[in-house]
């Protein structure tokens, strides 16, 4: 039945527009029912990929999860080896590496110590030599000032 005319055949009242078909509703004997039934499955299989992709988004999921899962445990693995190897070998070397070049700086920090506390010392002296030097002279400077000031 084509929709064209003024009223509707439900007696709605409702006129439906030109061009548009009505689909009347199919009755439960009617021999076209399987038929349909069959078209609309091999419709969705055809053409509704929807269960596919969700079903292959689930397994690249599970795949990615896995591998990642093994990659992240090969890297603690490797962190694991590198640390034990570093804590069992490198470390003790380094320890005593320092130790010995610690040993070697204290002695030599000794060594400049002691220099520097006897260029002081003699710095000292010296300084006390010219300050005696400097007493003597002001002291002689002051003994011939008084003689001429003096009126003997």
């Amino acid at each position: 039945m084509s929709g064209g005319g003024p009223a509707s055949p439900g007696g709605a009242g409702v006129a439906s527009p030109p061009g548009e078909r009505r689909r009347e509703p199919l009755a439960a004997g009617n021999p076209l029912q399987p038929i349909i039934k069959e078209a609309g499955e091999i419709h969705s299989r055809l053409l509704d990929h929807r269960p596919v992709i969700q079903g292959e988004i689930r397994y690249f999921i599970k795949e990615f999860e896995e591998k990642r899962g093994l990659r992240e445990l090969r890297v603690l693995e490797n962190l694991k080896h590198t640390v034990s190897e570093t804590k069992e070998h490198s470390l003790p070397k380094c320890e005593q590496a320092m130790r010995d070049n610690l040993n070697e700086t204290v002695k030599r920090l000794q060594t400049v110590n002691n220099r520097i506390r006897k260029l002081q010392e003699k710095e000292h002296e010296e300084k006390k030599g010219q300050f005696k030097k400097a007493q003597k002279l002001i002291a002689l400077d002051i003994k011939r000032t008084s003689e001429k000031w003096s009126p003997l």
